[in-house]
């Protein structure tokens, strides 16, 4: 309080000195206050300062009438006069005398003056003196760290709400409240006005004045100003001129900071700071001249060695001074510790540092490690701690011992502690039973360490000074904790572990992991020991790599195709054999051998004779010398050279010797089939050659001669099982486990591991194979290994198989076709992929013969040999007639041709309407077959019934479209020209007669108008001109009906409605829904069908005659039947209903009036009425005087006044009591003059009350007088509206009995349907079981159940109106003024009429939700736009799908024309071979003769008779021509001989041509291929947009049905509680919004994904579309270069196309995802919202379904009540 109460006396009085502060030894300090700015002007800084870079003209306000106004600032010296820098305000006038300011730059608002101080300081206020207006607005804020943050103080403003909105208003509540005042900132006074802020407000007690938040609130480094509006006269806001804005400014004469050195109450003055100035006079230094033993700039912490308190402010009488450490003279510095202080009690924190003499601890009272205390010393000396004697290696702790005596601990000043296995007096030996003594052992000795499992059990223990143990067998380790290497599974065992048992061929070694026993297995090896394939992957058999003959390179033989057999294994492999016959040679080109080694050669034949094949030879052929380092470096040439026999039973044959081959190095093996029997020549000896299989010979794996036992043993079980011979044989025989384990083994050896299947993804079922062998799942007809080519006999390899040639047996050479395009081999004359028809311009296959046409046609049915495509205008089976058009005999024999039919132009021009034309053969005219429509000589005129202008150019004739309404042999049916139908047939009308006629309708066009038959009194009177012409709609002949009429004829009324006969539509029957049998009554009586016991039209009344209320009792009318009317009596009050001249109760006797004896009653004279209206009107004004004399009889003349004479005489009596009183007291006399002040007030009433009677007397007086004549006016008017009813009775009766048939066919069918009701009324109520009956059990039941249901009842129905209630509650809070601004763009709350985007609840004039719009930035016109991007790019694909189809057109007439040429240029080929292949066996046959002459000749043998014997066999061969046949013969022969010259190179020349046609077939196809992969994407993203738009229909029109469900529930719960329809209104709307922002986020994701998926087809589709086009152009040549050319830029321009929709879509995906994560945001928050409404609608749900049900259960239980009420009523 003493801090407060110097700081409240310092801010009060300025100029306070220390020497009222107490001095600091009896408690708290403080320095005297100043002003901070003295000696700190270079500190001081503002923003903005006029004149800083030249002379600044400023005007004064106050000056404005003076004649000097303005002046100059000129700042850029400050010794200048009229300088006005900021240093300016730190003092009021100058050095020279004369008043100085600081002033800112014109019209600048936002300026800042800030102080920066070089310490802490204490400020308390601050006073500004401006020499202008105050600032309209300004702040001031402080800094305690140097500048880095700063906070405000106080805000001052005119309109704080406006320049300040967030700050707190005025008045100051707590002392460190930020507020905004605004007594400083009026613009009054215009100069020296101030400015005063107090840090401490003297108003506000404060409790703690040295707490840290007052402490904090005066602590500052850094003051700021910041000026922020001026204040104007306004003229600125209408004029910019720089004349005007230089009146306004900031001008400032003296800033006065008040302020202390900020020492915390531990120093009494301050020196300067570090830098500071020194000799500056009044100024308030920065630096304390600490006290209490502190230090630093503002004493903030205690002096070196005084820690041992915490260091604390000086509060009041308290110095908190700091407190010397203890270190019992071993430091001399010391630091404070806070766990140290709480955890003494708080009486000392002082930790000491760097304790000598071996010593340590918080007052380094306790010893170092490794000493202890000499107890003969003294603590403080600086031997009393001495080192310990201890080995480091067996004690604990490194050596150290007991630092002191402690005999209740047990310590021994420096005795060792052991470690727990050793022992000595310095822990330097082990204990029994241990062994190796460490320093690194916590225990010192360990024990011996034997693992259980590996040690053999009768053992000794481990050896003392190593510690090994006595291992198991299979065991190692210094522990025996390990196995031996191939070896795992550490067990009790006698062994003590087990052998890895790894695979030799599947894992890369023996070796396995110890725990798990998993081998390192090979490549796709998996399993512990390694001997399973990985899924996908397989091991191949001995026999994997088997080179097919017929795919081998065949010297002379063919190949021979067989299909595979289905009834059992093919004994072949592949497509079928190589028919090599003898002498001939197969190579088997070898490029793909697995490993280095020896093969053995096996030979898969099929014999095709009796005899053993004696010699075939095998041919290793190698690329080149084998190195002598290689595997096969030793083998020698002979070693190629293979010999060996066919046996004729067998089917395979293994070569005496293996051969060596390498991986890596392509071979051939050539396979020669020398000789098949040496005892005589055998013609066409020959085999089929299966295959040739390279077997894996064992003897070369290490795996069989490692040397080792493992290598012997499995050796000697493949040869045992003779395990290799399963690879010679086609086949899969079963083998042995041996084998398997033994072949998988070399599989994985050979090959590295296992193979993976690459199963052929469109030949395959699976991705997986057989893990043995690796056989694939073929599809149908599909072959191999892979299942990637068809099997012999079927083509078109693709995802669905492969297809059976289906080779025509007639046509085709053999059943096997072309696996790629399905061709068979076809035979002379036949032609097809099938060769099942004969070639163009043949027919009749298989017997093909020439097409006969006449010379007009090359081509004919290739079945019946019609010709096709006649030319020369001719026609029929051998066009030997004339085309339609023509005429002429086109036949080849008369020569001649067909000519135009001139009528009147010939065919093909515009002018042609003949069919045919003939010639007349006698007068040679030609005479025209006129099309339908024309006439004429040449059909030049339109027929009747047809219109046009046939002679002008492009005339034609047309029929008149009349729709068959018009006789076609009229001329004159319709107009020639313009055809306008004139003569409209079959009651129809119009321009084409195509309506029906007024009064008719029907289908005009069809000749079915009817007239139409409307019924007078149901039909519309405006509709009917007479009593049997209405009209009707044309189409349908629906009459138009009055109000509840039906019919097409309107001939009656709706269900439940009745009385057709009254013209003016029928009225509702209204039955009574309890009383009757069924809603329908009769149509034209009205009258329902009632209950027994009711009756009236409508059920509504007692039965017939009968009367009173139903649901009470009903009586029988008691009425004389002879003057009644009719017998029923009012059915209320039971009067009879008495004819004219009775009256009476009972109707029984004459009215008054009448006169005579009942019945015979005879009205009296006319002057009886007039009498008698006088005698009534006397008797009820008698009446009436009588009922007011009882009255007045009753209560008096003065009954009515009755009350306010009783009070009067009250008041009276009061008076009375007040007057006669002997003592009356001034309040008695009070109350005396106020009563007879109400008395004069009550009699003025009373008095004005009677006036105001006789008034309203008079006036009823006139207004009886007023209703006697009324009344008979009335009375005459009724008796007119009696006549007038009389008249429209007889009105009514005569239309009723108008339509006498209908009346009588309504009066049978009532009748009928009276029996019936009439007989199931007798059912139901005799009948046992029967309504009735059932109805009795229905009410017990239901009384029982109301009785049990009651209660449950009511509880249900509070907690169902708590649920309400609650549901009310929690719909008030939902708000959907966000959502609705972000979906629909408008914000939530703007009303419909006003929003242009829309929002919840909103509809447009057509009554369609309105919700987005043009310019709207909501979710749905973001999804809108994003719809119509989307259906802009399904267009362009579009477009770009029909050019692609256009491109696939192209480059299927592209490959046809390449098939053509290809089929040329194979025929071509085929004959070039045949004559080459012809002329060569006549060339060989030729030199073999020469030379077996010359041989013969040459022979040394040769005798002359020999020779002489040839020479006449030569001159006996005849030649069967003469000379001249020879000489032309050889002529011939020479120019064969000739031509057969140029054989090669037309081969050469026709094998070019082959293979650039192969090459462009090949290219064609693959381009077909392509285009159709671009048109099948191009169809899958039309079809993903198709598939979108369906999708978002289907959401829309869940997103409707939905909306309806919700709609229709909330109409069930407003029945049930009124109250909740506006929270369910709510609800509802909110549900929509959820439900069409979640379907609009799905479709929009949806429409993203398709957009993107669209963008990116539509690239690669457009990509490659116009690579193919390059490839095509490239190799198409000739007559397509210029249509690829063209294709080429249509797929250029398509792709420019697609690319720019890619990019449009690109940037649709980009504003999708920018929507979609706005959107996810939306969907987060309305995801809690949807999940609370769904749970309240399920409530809800449930509530109103068990409410339906009791409601429905109530009713029915009421309506049966009710029902047996009424017939317990009915009963007497």
């Amino acid at each position: 309080m003493e801090l407060l109460f110097a700081l409240l006396l310092l801010v009060q009085v300025p100029g306070a000195g220390s020497q009222d502060v107490p001095g600091c030894s009896a408690g708290s300090c403080h320095p005297a206050t100043g002003n901070l700015l003295i000696g700190r002007a270079q500190n001081l800084s503002a923003t903005s300062t006029c004149g800083l870079q030249g002379p600044q003209e400023y005007c004064i306000v106050s000056h404005l009438q003076d004649s000097e106004k303005c002046f100059s600032c000129d700042s850029r010296s400050p010794s200048l006069r009229n300088s006005h820098r900021i240093q300016n305000v730190v003092y009021l006038g100058g050095r020279d005398g004369h008043t100085t300011w600081w002033q800112s730059e014109n019209g600048v608002e936002h300026v800042t003056i800030r102080l920066d101080l070089e310490a802490e300081f204490h400020f308390t206020h601050l006073i500004m003196t401006f020499k202008t207006f105050r600032p309209a607005a300004m702040l001031v804020e402080r800094s305690a760290d140097f500048g880095r943050t700063w906070q405000v103080y106080r805000y001052f403003a005119y309109d704080c709400a406006s320049a300040f909105p967030s700050a707190a208003p005025a008045p100051l509540r707590r002392v460190d409240d930020v507020i905004c005042e605004s007594r400083y900132s009026d613009i009054e006074p215009s100069s020296e006005g101030e400015v005063i802020y107090r840090v401490l407000d003297p108003a506000i007690p404060i409790r703690d004045p040295y707490s840290p938040a007052i402490q904090d609130l005066l602590r500052v480094t850094n003051l700021r100003v910041n000026l922020t509006r001026l204040h104007t006269l306004g003229d600125n806001l209408l004029d910019s001129r720089r004349e005007i804005q230089e009146k306004y400014y900031y001008a400032l004469y003296e800033l006065v900071l008040r302020g202390s050195c900020f020492c915390y109450g531990h120093a009494s003055e301050c020196a300067p700071a570090p830098g500071a100035r020194a000799n500056v006079e009044g100024m308030v230094h920065g630096r304390c001249a600490c006290k209490h033993n502190t230090q630093g700039l503002n004493c903030e912490k205690c002096d070196s060695f005084y820690n041992d308190l915490p260091w604390r402010p000086a509060e009041g009488r308290s110095t908190n001074a700091c407190k010397r450490c203890n270190c019992n003279q071993h430091s001399r510095r010391c630091h404070f510790d806070m766990a140290v202080y709480l955890a003494t009690g708080n009486t000392s924190g002082g930790v000491c540092d760097d304790c000598q003499h071996n010593t340590m601890g918080r007052s380094c009272q306790l010893c170092k490690p490794f000493y202890y205390r000499d107890p003969s010393r003294d603590l403080r000396d600086p031997g009393a701690c001495r080192a310990c004697d201890c080995d480091p290696v067996g004690a604990l702790d490194g050596g150290i011992c007991d630092a002191h005596d402690d005999p209740a601990l047990g310590l021994l000043a420096g005795q060792c502690r052991c470690k727990e296995h050793t022992r000595g007096p310095r822990c330097d030996q082990c204990q029994p039973g241990f062994f190796g003594l460490s320093g690194d052992n916590p225990q010192g000795c360990q024990r011996c360490q034997c693992h259980p499992q590996g040690t053999v059990s009768d053992g000794t223990q481990c050896d003392p000074v190593s510690g090994n143990c006595f291992c198991k067998r299979l065991v190692t380790g210094r522990s025996c904790d390990q196995c031996l290497p191939e070896h795992w599974a550490l067990s009790h065992d006698l062994l003590g572990c087990r052998s890895c048992d790894c695979d030799v061929g599947g894992a890369h070694n023996n070796q396995c992991a110890a725990e798990t026993g998993q081998c390192h297995c090979r490549s796709h090896m998996v399993g512990r020991t390694c001997s399973q394939v990985e899924p996908g992957f397989y091991l191949s058999r001995l026999d994997h790599c088997t080179y097919e003959a017929e795919e081998a390179r065949l010297r002379q033989g063919v190949v021979v195709e067989r299909a595979q057999p289905t009834d059992r294994p093919a004994t072949w492999t592949g497509a079928g054999f190589a028919h090599v016959p003898e002498g001939g040679a197969v190579e088997f080109l070898i490029s793909d051998v697995p490993a280095s080694m020896e093969y053995d050669v096996v030979i898969r034949y099929e014999p095709q004779l009796p005899e053993p094949w004696e010699e075939v030879k095998l041919w290793v052929l190698r690329p080149g010398p084998i190195p002598t380092g290689s595997p096969c470096g030793n083998t020698i040439p002979a070693d190629d050279r293979l010999a060996t026999a066919l046996p004729p039973r067998a089917r395979y044959v293994l070569l005496p010797q293996p051969v060596c081959l390498e991986r890596g190095v392509r071979y051939t093996l050539r396979l020669e089939l020398t000789r098949y029997t040496s005892r005589q020549a055998v013609p066409g000896a020959s085999v089929l050659l299966d295959s040739l299989v390279l077997v894996p010979r064992y003897s070369s794996m290490e795996m069989f001669i490692a040397g080792d036992a493992g290598a012997m043993a499995r050796r000697e079980a493949f040869e045992r099982y003779r395990c290799d011979q399963h690879a010679w044989a086609v086949g899969k025989a079963p083998t042995s486990d041996v084998c398997t384990s033994l072949l998988t083994s070399m599989s994985a050896i050979i090959h590295g591991g296992a193979l993976p299947c690459l199963c052929d993804p469109q030949g395959s079922l699976s991705a997986e194979c057989e893990p043995n062998g690796g056989q694939c799942q073929c599809k149908a007809s599909v072959t191999g290994r892979r299942c990637h080519h068809c099997s012999p006999g079927t083509f078109g390899f693709g995802p669905s198989g492969c297809r059976a040639c289906q080779c025509n047996s007639d046509g085709a050479l053999s059943s096997f076709c072309d696996s790629f395009s399905g061709q068979c081999p076809c035979r002379p004359g036949a032609f097809g992929p099938r060769c099942d028809r004969c070639q163009p311009g043949s027919w009749g296959f298989p017997h093909c013969q020439p097409c006969q046409c006449n010379g007009h046609s090359e081509e004919c049915d290739p079945r019946t040999g019609s010709c096709l495509h006649c030319r020369d205008h001719t026609d029929g089976d051998r066009c030997q007639r004339c085309a339609a058009g023509h005429y002429g005999n086109p036949t080849l024999a008369s020569g001649e041709r067909c000519r135009p039919c001139p009528c009147p132009d010939g065919p093909g021009s515009a002018r042609h309407f003949a069919a045919s034309c003939r010639q007349d053969s006698r007068s040679r005219q030609v005479i025209c077959n006129c099309n339908p429509g024309y006439t004429g000589l040449r059909c030049e005129e339109c027929a009747p019934g047809h219109y046009g202008n046939p002679s002008q150019a492009g005339g034609r004739c047309q029929p008149c479209q009349c729709n068959g309404n018009i006789d076609l042999l009229d001329a004159a049916a319709c107009e020639r020209r313009s055809g306008r139908c004139l003569r409209c047939l079959h009651h129809t009308e119009g321009g084409h007669c195509q309506h029906c006629q007024a009064g008719y309708y029907g289908d005009a066009t069809r000749h079915s108008c009817r007239r139409c038959s409307c019924n007078v009194l149901g039909t519309e009177r405006s509709k009917c001109s007479a009593q049997d012409e209405c009209q009707c709609d044309r189409r349908s002949g629906q009459c138009q009906c009055l109000p509840s009429v039906q019919g097409q004829s309107c001939d009656r009324c709706a269900p439940n409605f009745w009385n057709l006969a009254s013209g003016k539509g029928c009225e509702p029957c209204a039955c009574h829904p309890q009383h009757s049998l069924g809603p329908a009554c009769n149509q034209f009586t009205g009258q329902c069908p009632c209950q027994p016991g009711f009756g009236g039209r409508t059920c509504a009344d007692c039965q017939e005659n009968h009367w009173g209320e139903p649901s009470l009792q009903c009586r029988a009318c008691d009425c004389d039947a002879r003057g009644v009317e009719s017998s029923q009596c009012h059915r209320a009050t039971g009067h009879c209903s008495c004819r004219q001249g009775v009256s009476g109760v009972r109707c029984d006797q004459c009215a008054r009036g009448f006169s005579g004896a009942f019945p015979d009653c005879q009205p009296c004279h006319q002057c009886f009425g007039d009498w008698d209206r006088v005698v009534q009107d006397l008797a009820a004004r008698i009446r009436g005087l009588a009922l007011r004399a009882k009255h007045i009889q009753q209560t008096g003349v003065a009954g009515a006044f009755e009350r306010n004479f009783r009070q009067l005489e009250e008041k009276l009596s009061t008076a009375r009591a007040i007057v006669d009183a002997r003592n009356a007291t001034a309040a008695a006399m009070t109350q005396l003059l106020r009563t007879m002040e109400e008395l004069r007030q009550h009699i003025g009433e009373a008095t004005e009350t009677l006036t105001q009677l006789e008034g309203e007397l008079t006036t009823a007086q006139d207004e009886n007088y007023n209703a006697k004549r009324a009344l008979g006016t009335l009375d005459r008017g009724a008796r007119g509206l009696n006549l007038t009813l009389h008249d429209l009775a007889r009105q009514l009766h005569l239309l009723k009995n108008s339509n006498f048939l209908g009346a009588y066919d309504s009066i049978r069918q009532s009748h009928a349907q009276s029996r019936a009701a009439a007989h199931d009324a007798n059912a139901s109520s005799l009948a046992v079981p029967s309504a009735v009956s059932d109805s009795a059990a229905t009410r017990r039941r239901s009384e029982q159940l109301m009785a049990r249901r009651r209660d449950d009842f009511n509880r249900q129905s509070a907690a169902n109106r708590r649920a309400l209630s609650e549901l009310a509650t929690r719909a008030q809070t939902l708000q959907l003024r966000e959502i609705n601004e972000k979906v629909c763009g408008a914000p939530g709350d703007a009303p419909c009429a006003s929003s242009p985007c829309g929002g919840a609840g909103c509809r447009d004039e057509d009554g369609r939700r309105h919700c987005g719009g043009l310019n709207c930035q909501g979710a749905v016109a973001m999804a809108s736009n994003a719809r119509e991007r989307a259906r802009h790019a399904q267009a362009e694909l579009h477009r770009a799908v029909g050019e692609v189809e256009e491109l696939f057109h192209k480059v299927a007439e592209a490959k046809g024309k390449a098939d053509s040429a290809r089929l040329r240029a194979q025929a071509a080929l085929d004959k070039a071979n045949e004559t080459r292949a012809r002329v060569e066996r006549s060339n060989m046959a030729l030199r073999e003769l020469i030379h077996q002459i010359k041989s013969f000749l040459s022979q040394e043998g040769a005798d002359p008779d020999s020779i002489e014997v040839v020479a006449g066999r030569v001159l006996a061969l005849s030649i069967p021509a003469s000379p001249d046949q020879i000489r032309h013969l050889a002529e011939d022969i020479k120019e064969r001989v000739s031509s057969l010259a140029n054989v090669d190179a037309i081969l050469e020349q026709t094998a070019g041509n082959v293979r650039r046609a192969e090459q462009l077939l090949q290219d064609a196809r693959r381009a077909r291929s392509r285009a159709e992969s671009v048109k099948n994407a191009a169809e899958v993203g039309r079809r993903a947009l198709e598939d979108a738009r369906r999708a978002q229909s289907a959401a829309e029109s869940a997103i409707r049905s939905a909306s309806n469900d919700i709609r229709h529930t909330q109409g069930t719960l407003s029945t049930i509680q009124l109250q909740a329809a506006s929270t369910e209104r709510q609800l509802q709307g909110a549900m929509e919004q959820v439900e069409r922002l979640d379907s609009q986020l799905g479709a929009l994701k949806m429409k993203r994904a398709n957009n993107s998926l669209v963008a990116t087809r539509a690239q690669d589709t457009a990509s490659t579309a116009h690579a193919r086009a390059g490839e095509v152009k490239q190799l198409a040549e000739g007559r397509l270069e210029a249509e690829y050319q063209a294709a080429q830029e249509l797929v250029q321009s398509q792709a420019r196309g697609t690319l720019q929709a890619r990019h449009r879509a690109e940037r649709l995906r980009d504003e999708a995802k920018a929507l979609l994560r706005d959107a996810q945001g939306k969907l987060q928050h309305l995801t809690a919202l949807e999940g609370s409404y769904q749970e309240n609608e399920r409530v809800l749900e449930e509530k109103a379904a068990q409410l339906d049900g009791l409601e429905a259960k109530v009713k029915g239980i009421v309506g049966a009540i009710n029902q047996q009420i009424q017939i317990y009523n009915t009963c007497q």
